[in-house]
């Protein structure tokens, strides 16, 4: 089985750190996630990733910076970011999933839960902006572009799980423990998806027409009506039974 690690900024990232990740064929780190995981094959980032954040060039021999340029078109392929939900979370996920064609694709440090009380960290390395929460139209239920992620994952026969031992998570994704996926060696479904439910939830995107080819949908942000896009998610949240959404 084909096995892809997807590490995010979360406090519990640097578990990574002590992992024997050689079973999985590709580790990618998001932003900043490349200094808690040693073991990162592949980085992903978005256009304003700051220079200063970025690894040494010495250090990226045998790795894989993946920037717009190569992940927009392949998000594209999966609706584009609108739908998808803009946070690289999601995009990291769309990226391997097109680009990887993993049979498994596993979370870590990604729970997107900022609930730190004062003096703690938000991030492994520190407090972090808490970019999947900030004001936008295509964040408006992480739960349901969890589930969105999922459900076409599932359709390309690749299943997506969460490592993550953290109390509460914003990803709708059947928790796994790391000893159980390396003994993995067939892929089978993780979630009972109403398949009638998911083709609702896709003709509605298609018929809202909403599509920015360049992944820059800011620039026409007034265009993108948030009511519709939330009767959207209440599509996508009613894509599994109530109790796995709870």
């Amino acid at each position: 089985m084909k096995k892809v690690l997807i590490v995010g900024s979360a406090p519990d990232a640097v578990r990574t750190a002590s992992w024997d990740t050689s079973f999985f064929d590709h580790v990618i780190a998001i932003n900043n996630a490349w200094m808690a995981c040693p073991s990162w094959s592949c980085l992903i980032f978005p256009d304003d990733f700051p220079k200063e954040r970025h690894p040494c060039i010495d250090s990226l021999k045998g790795k894989q910076i993946v920037t717009s340029y190569e992940f927009v078109p392949v998000q594209n392929e999966f609706g584009g970011f609108i739908y998808a939900g803009a946070t690289m979370s999601f995009t990291a996920g769309y990226w391997a999933l097109g680009a990887l064609k993993p049979d498994v694709i596993a979370y870590i440090g990604c729970d997107m839960v900022y609930d730190a009380r004062v003096g703690e960290k938000t991030h492994f390395y520190g407090c972090g902006v808490a970019d999947p929460l900030r004001e936008d139209v295509t964040l408006q239920s992480l739960e349901a572009k969890s589930l969105r992620l999922q459900a076409l994952a599932e359709r390309n026969c690749c299943a997506v799980v969460n490592l993550s031992k953290q109390p509460s998570s914003r990803l709708l994704l059947p928790r796994i423990e790391l000893q159980t996926l390396e003994a993995m060696t067939q892929n089978s479904p993780t979630t009972t998806f109403d398949n009638i439910a998911v083709q609702d939830a896709l003709r509605a995107e298609s018929e809202l027409g909403y599509w920015v080819e360049s992944g820059r949908y800011w620039e026409n942000y007034e265009q993108f009506d948030s009511r519709k896009l939330q009767e959207i998610d209440a599509l996508w949240l009613r894509t599994v039974s109530e109790s796995v959404c709870s």
